[in-house]
């Protein structure tokens, strides 16, 4: 199990260390600051904390001695000219593949696809998708404009990428980004028009994630549901099994079961809050079929912390999660969510976690 976690919050990203047992908070960097996404690259151990500061814009540092230094790196740039979009937030980063030295992929809001063949020195935007004729279809979901918040690159092939868009469903590229088609058939979008509820190119989907053991499983944390396909994005599943609110944006798959996930549910729409004030966090481990509230640990009433689609993390042994949620609390479990700790802070709102 890992000793080492990143909670990414409104304030700060805070470094946490397992000591005798216990998760301690050992760092603070970026103090005062938002840090809207973290990734740790698991190729050379490079961790990347992407800033969003409002009037300054994005930015994007990356730290080569565990988060002791930090060094700036470069920001995506979009094309110039009239009508030119303007980098909001960087929203998800992930290696171009386990044996793809310096290569990275990153999203953006507006839903820009980006890759760095140099470790972030530079940056270059995916013209092809960019130019796609069905962008023109996206639109914004809980953010004003579409956002690139999920990238899922085939361990076995790294031409093989697949994202998520919210709003504008799910893509996939057989050829490193070269020529991209849509994804997503079998999802709903129960916001649009009924002519346009199944339209593939504008669902919601706010969290998709792949397991590694058997990647062309992928779930999906959707806005109407939660989804999932077992044929690499093509053609999506709707799981019903779960027995409280099937609305939430995180989730998390088990990296070597593709049948068990975990999701932590809410209320949709203009509430946004647990179900009945009561935290929990739902637990398949059968594809979906049935599921398994779990509440030791975690809060039974007047709660109201919800949970960003970025804020769950899990281990490489699927018994390790940790999550962080709006309201600046932090639970872990080292038995695949059974029982929970709450950790004992009070920290900002958590907008990314990440076990390391």
């Amino acid at each position: 199990m890992r000793d080492r976690g990143w909670l990414g919050t409104r304030k700060g990203l805070f470094r946490l260390q397992k000591m005798n047992g216990s998760w301690e908070i050992a760092d603070v960097a970026f103090r005062g600051h938002p840090v809207s996404y973290v990734f740790v690259d698991p190729r050379d151990g490079a961790i990347y904390a992407a800033l969003n500061l409002g009037h300054f814009g994005a930015k994007l540092h990356r730290s080569d001695d565990d988060g002791a230094t930090w060094t700036e790196v470069a920001v995506p740039v979009f094309p110039e000219g009239e009508g030119a979009p303007t980098l909001k937030q960087i929203w998800s980063i992930e290696a171009a593949g386990p044996n793809v030295d310096d290569g990275l992929w990153l999203g953006t809001i507006p839903g820009g696809l980006f890759q760095s063949r140099d470790r972030g020195a530079s940056w270059q935007l995916n013209e092809p998708l960019w130019n796609h004729p069905s962008r023109a279809k996206w639109f914004g979901g809980g953010a004003d404009e579409p956002a690139i918040h999920s990238i899922c690159v085939d361990p076995r092939d790294p031409q093989h990428v697949r994202i998520a868009v919210s709003c504008g469903g799910v893509w996939r590229t057989f050829d490193g980004g070269q020529t991209w088609a849509i994804g997503g058939i079998g999802m709903r979008a129960d916001f649009m028009p009924p002519d346009e509820q199944m339209n593939p190119e504008i669902q919601d989907p706010h969290l998709m994630v792949q397991c590694p053991a058997d990647p062309d499983t992928l779930w999906v944390q959707h806005h109407n549901g939660i989804f999932r396909s077992t044929d690499g994005a093509d053609s999506w599943e709707e799981v019903t099994g779960l027995d409280v609110s099937l609305f939430g944006f995180a989730v998390a798959v088990h990296p070597a079961n593709p049948l068990r996930a975990w999701f932590v549910p809410a209320i949709k729409d203009e509430m946004r809050i647990p179900v009945d004030g009561r935290l929990v966090v739902t637990r398949t481990d059968d594809g979906g079929k049935t599921g398994t509230v779990l509440t030791n640990g975690l809060p039974a009433e007047n709660c109201y912390d919800l949970v960003f689609r970025h804020a769950l993390a899990i281990d490489e042994t699927g018994d390790q999660l940790l999550f962080g949620s709006t309201t600046g609390n932090a639970y872990a479990t080292e038995n695949g969510g059974d029982t929970w700790t709450a950790l004992p802070w009070h920290l900002p709102p958590v907008y990314v976690a990440k076990l390391a």
